[in-house]
């Protein structure tokens, strides 16, 4: 049988598709992906032959064959620091042949270590096979390899898997990702999956990226890695793999000409002298002893990856034993600091303060925070310099706030607009100019106060008409501003008219019952002559930016339609 088995996998070959680091391009890792299964008789696809070899109750060995082949197609690539993502079948644990230590013997056998492995478990299956995909991620998680659950989000164990796996990595399917732009029910899963595992110390790739914009969505809602046809289609030539994918950096770069995202500033991170995973459980001691003050310590590979931290209280009973410092001084005792390894929540330096905190505060129980740089120990943030990244930062939103409704100012308004006028050739985008008619006579008859009760009323009427991911501003006084995409200019139209007659009815609460059964008031006009004015009500100029709009008409277009919007009782619009 084995020869068969043999023969069969001599036909096979190993394509490997690169994983790169979201934010700089640089390739973390690739998948080994089995081709030429079309060459073996009686099989479809590949999911075929490993049912085959699981009924001939020849998986396990199968899979060795085929570990090894991977690996030594690996061994192969001539770039520093990379890992081997490498796929598993979940039923191998329920195999008669399984046995533990095989793959650091393949590792041995071409001169690696074992930290370049990261197993891939699926998601997908049965119940059973969730069982068994539960067991496997625990026995290789106690022989410290590096798991990752593969096609989450399409099991049947969903997010409890999430909770009891402790993986290190988790992979969202690509159903999630496909248009994930243009989705927003995916973008709002995808967020909150990555914010989970970030908060239990995972790390997230988004599998199957296939357009700039996917890229840049996942990238934006905090993806650690990406994977998929727009970085590189799987190759069976291992020459063709780069160390770092320039035309992802440039890309990178020219989003972040118009990004927001506020930086970690150095000053806040401390320098924690790391200790590699390798150390000895004496060396671990002996950091204790020298740092007296650390009560943790962070882990690293030998590659300066983060790892995950060691907390001094968890090996106080052994340090602290009669002999436990001649234990860890004996050679022959082979204990391994890795069992006391446990993951902590970290954060990229480039994602910025907001998502630090964001990320920080669904754990209040934590210390602080770890920072990452391309996934590389950069530091540590502690409680104290927290709470001054969070204070800092809270004065930097107020100063860009209105200080009345609390929204975005005149500098987010400023930066919608650049965005929209640089992607207009991938997205539609409409911006809609409000304004009030009749104000100052109100203001000047009932007094500021009022002014302002009807100001606020209208700021909310705004944020509850419009969906959640429109950018709801204000401009000043009483001129508001909100940007859309996404959409069409018969929704934004609908939803425009129908916020301007609720307007047009809920303000009329705030006059005297007099002047509202008149439909007017008397005031004086801005050239001191006094005359009727109608109730207050809002005009809106809606401007759709499209691939067809030329910027430098831009200006002149708003000017016009804030002009001729005035004391109309239904939104205009244009496009230029």
């Amino acid at each position: 049988m084995k020869l068969k088995w043999l023969s069969i996998v001599e036909k096979l070959d190993y394509a490997f598709q690169p994983i790169i680091h979201s934010h700089s391009g640089k390739i973390f890792a690739v998948e080994a992906l089995i081709r030429n299964v079309e060459e073996i008789p009686n099989l479809e696809q590949i999911h075929d032959l490993f049912d085959m070899a699981y009924k001939e109750d020849f998986l396990y060995q199968l899979d060795l064959l085929l570990r090894d082949k991977a690996i030594e197609k690996f061994s192969q690539i001539d770039i520093e620091n990379l890992q081997l993502f490498y796929n598993l079948d979940n039923r191998i644990i329920y195999t008669k042949s399984y046995s533990k230590g095989n793959t650091k013997k393949i590792l041995n056998k071409y001169g690696l270590d074992k930290n370049i492995i990261c197993y891939e478990l699926s998601e997908k299956g049965t119940l059973a096979e969730q069982d068994a995909l539960i067991k496997m991620i625990q026995t290789y998680k106690n022989s410290d390899f590096c798991i990752a659950i593969d096609d989450f989000g399409v099991g049947v164990s969903g997010l409890k898997l999430l909770y009891f796996s402790q993986a290190n990595i988790i992979k969202i399917d690509r159903f999630f990702i496909d248009n994930i732009d243009k989705d927003s029910k995916k973008r709002l899963f995808c967020t909150s999956i990555i914010n989970m595992a970030h908060t239990m110390g995972m790390k997230v790739v988004a599998e199957g990226v296939e357009t700039l914009n996917e890229f840049y969505t996942c990238k934006n809602i905090g993806a650690d890695f990406m994977q998929g046809y727009f970085i590189q289609k799987p190759t069976l030539n291992v020459n063709k793999l780069k160390n770092v994918y320039k035309e992802i950096i440039k890309y990178s770069i020219n989003e972040k000409r118009a990004e927001d995202t506020t930086p970690i500033e150095q000053e806040f991170i401390q320098g924690i002298v790391p200790l590699n995973i390798n150390s000895s459980l004496h060396s671990l001691f002996l950091y204790f002893k020298n740092y007296s003050h650390n009560h943790f310590v962070p882990i690293i590979d030998d590659y300066d990856n983060f790892m995950g931290v060691i907390y001094e209280v968890d090996i106080k009973k052994i340090s602290y034993s009669q002999y436990g410092l001649s234990l860890a001084q004996n050679k022959s005792y082979n204990s391994k600091i890795s069992k006391y390894v446990k993951q902590s929540i970290s954060v990229e330096s480039s994602w910025g303060i907001d998502k630090a905190l964001e990320i920080f505060n669904h754990d209040p129980n934590s210390s602080g925070i770890f920072i990452t740089k391309a996934n590389k120990y950069a530091g540590f943030i502690d409680l104290r310099a927290l709470l001054q990244l969070s204070h800092k930062r809270n004065l930097e939103i107020a100063e860009n706030q209105n200080p009345l409704t609390r929204l975005p100012g005149n500098k987010q308004i400023e930066l919608f607009i650049y965005k929209s006028l640089k992607s207009r050739d991938k997205i539609t985008s409409h911006i809609l100019y409000f304004d009030f008619d009749n104000f100052k006579p109100f203001n000047d008859y009932y007094g500021f106060r009022q002014g302002d009760r009807a100001i606020l009323l209208f700021s909310e009427l705004l944020q509850k008409k419009y969906p959640n991911d429109s950018f709801v501003a204000h401009i000043g006084g009483d001129d508001f501003f909100i940007g859309i995409q996404k959409s069409t200019i018969e929704k934004v139209y609908a939803i425009t008219n129908e916020a301007l007659c609720e307007f047009k009815e809920s303000v009329k609460n705030l006059y005297k019952e007099d002047d509202k059964q008149n439909g007017y008031i008397k005031g004086k006009d801005r050239f001191g002559e006094e005359r009727v004015f109608k109730l207050l009500s809002c005009s809106c100029a809606i401007i759709e930016i499209s691939s067809n709009s030329r910027k430098s008409n831009f200006d002149h277009t708003l000017n016009i339609m804030k002009k001729y919007s005035k004391n109309l009782d239904k939104p205009i619009c244009a496009s230029f």
